[in-house]
């Protein structure tokens, strides 16, 4: 019974020294950490040096489009073109995307190496046990208190150690590695963003080129029927070889044209593929048009303030500030003492069944401070070289608001000044319109020649292609507006290290 007690007694003991260790780690004391960032400042609400219109120029029969100061960007803001089929591309995206999976995965990498880190802050406990036969020297002293030459020994025991976080080393290594995952989590945000601006995007060109391409062979039919007049006419020696040659080389500019549309649209076509997860051979045969999208009556500006809560790329910049910001403390706690508690308890015994007596017991307890005298100012340089960091990862932050803040404006000035370039295209078409029903009129009547009519049909072809250019920049810019404004990325988030936090 007294061995029983003895034991009890070590074991009471050694719980004692792990109580003692965790206070020790919540009594650390933590170097102030630096000021986080330096923003500039966003009181005022307006993007823009002169104030947006209340809508957007539009040409008559149109979507009139409007800004909505102060809203914010709804979740899968896709949806606001009216197409279920880039519902559905959207989707696969982000179902089979390979940028997107490794971001994915990157973000698991950061949780658990926050995880890892965050074991820093309890004690280490092994567990050991060894067991032998052994023979000693007869010039030797026995090892056993039995003198027995030929003996066996078994041992078990429990070994414990602690690094006391006095001055925050473990604390702001957390702190980092805490800021570390939540830029890892903005980054993974960020993949989800473009993935989805750039699908839209794609989807977007592939309908806009379509339509250039319907547009362009409009042209290039008029110029055909053009040139097989001439040559009807030359037949007949009404018209020269210059008319001819002249006649040819416009067909060839239209069929340049064509050919160049079909360059631009097999490269979007194999984008497309990619950002879908598919290999090019695999792309998805989609035949868009324009007229299957419209484009959203009401564009969302959410404010300044809100915009830097949105965005990304300057919240991944922010979180960098907080990792400097934690690494600057770490740097300065390594020039204090570190404090290491150790503690061991076991026993050992020749015989197995006496293992746990208390006689046989075992036990240690210490303690070590540890302080550097001489480095040759390492540890200073390393401090001043963290702070160098702080600073860097301040500016940088300021960098990315101030971006965003440019982006933003730039593509709210831009949708209003293709807004203006769309009606003038479209003015262009009408007057085109009226020039060709003027030259068909003057046909009929026997006014003018058909040269004069196909010449009107294929000029206002072209105006045609000019307005759909000019509309489907409307379009791009109204993605792009969605993107700069930080999208909707929430869906994509995993568990930040705010829920995980030590």
């Amino acid at each position: 019974m007294g061995r029983g007690r003895s034991l009890s007694h070590l074991g009471r003991r050694c719980g004692g020294v792990l109580a003692m260790l965790a206070t020790l780690g919540g009594c650390a004391l933590h170097p102030a950490a630096p000021l986080v960032s330096n923003a500039p400042d966003l009181g005022d609400a307006r993007y823009t040096r002169d104030p947006l219109p209340g809508f957007v120029p539009t040409a008559a029969g149109e979507t009139t489009q409007t800004f909505s100061m102060g809203e914010a960007v709804k979740g899968q803001w896709w949806k606001a073109f009216g197409s279920s089929r880039l519902d559905t591309f959207e989707a696969e995206a982000l179902r089979a995307n390979a940028d997107l999976k490794a971001a994915q995965a990157a973000l698991r990498l950061a949780r658990e190496t926050f995880l890892a880190q965050r074991a820093a802050f309890l004690p280490n406990i092994q567990f050991v046990g060894a067991a032998s036969r052994s023979k000693n020297s007869t010039t030797i002293a026995p090892p056993l208190s039995s003198n027995a030459e030929i003996y066996s020994l078994n041992s078990f025991g429990l070994n414990v150690s602690y690094l006391v976080d006095v001055f925050g080393v473990n604390a702001k290594t957390g702190e980092a590695a805490a800021a570390q995952l939540d830029g890892q989590r903005y980054q993974e945000s960020a993949v989800y963003l473009t993935l989805t601006a750039n699908v839209a995007n794609a989807v977007l060109q592939l309908a806009s080129l379509n339509t250039q391409m319907d547009d362009a062979r409009g042209v290039t039919q008029a110029n055909q029927k053009a040139l097989d007049v001439i040559l009807h006419r030359r037949a007949l020696g009404e018209a020269s070889s210059n008319d001819v040659a002249s006649a040819q080389a416009i067909l060839a500019q239209s069929g340049q044209q064509e050919a160049a549309l079909q360059k631009q649209i097999d490269a979007a076509r194999d984008l497309f593929a990619v950002l879908l997860g598919r290999p090019p051979g695999q792309a998805p045969e989609v035949q868009f048009r324009l007229a299957d999208f419209h484009l959203p009556p009401s564009l969302p500006v959410s404010l300044p303030a809100v915009l830097v809560r949105r965005r990304p790329d300057v919240l991944a910049a922010e979180a960098n500030v907080r990792a400097a910001a934690a690494w600057a403390g770490v740097a300065a706690a390594q020039r204090y003492p570190n404090v290491t508690l150790t503690g061991s308890l076991g026993g050992a015994s020749g015989n197995l069944a006496a293992l746990l007596n208390g006689s046989n017991s075992l036990w240690t307890f210490g303690g070590a401070v540890a302080q550097t005298v001489f480095d040759g100012g390492a540890l200073a340089h390393k401090q001043k070289a963290a702070e160098a960091a702080l600073e860097q990862a301040k500016a940088q932050h300021r960098s990315a608001v101030l971006g965003a803040l440019q982006s933003t404006a730039d593509i709210l000035q831009a949708i209003v000044d293709d807004g203006a370039a769309d009606v003038h295209a479209a003015e262009v078409v009408e007057a085109s319109r009226r020039a060709t029903e003027i030259a068909k009129n003057q046909h009929d009547q026997g006014q003018v020649g058909v040269l004069v009519l196909l010449a009107a049909e294929a000029s206002q072809a072209q105006a045609q292609l000019a307005l759909d250019q000019a509309r489907a920049g409307r379009f791009t810019d109204t993605v792009a507006l969605y993107q700069a404004l930080g999208g909707d990325w929430t869906a994509s988030s995993q568990p930040t290290s705010q829920t995980v936090r030590p």
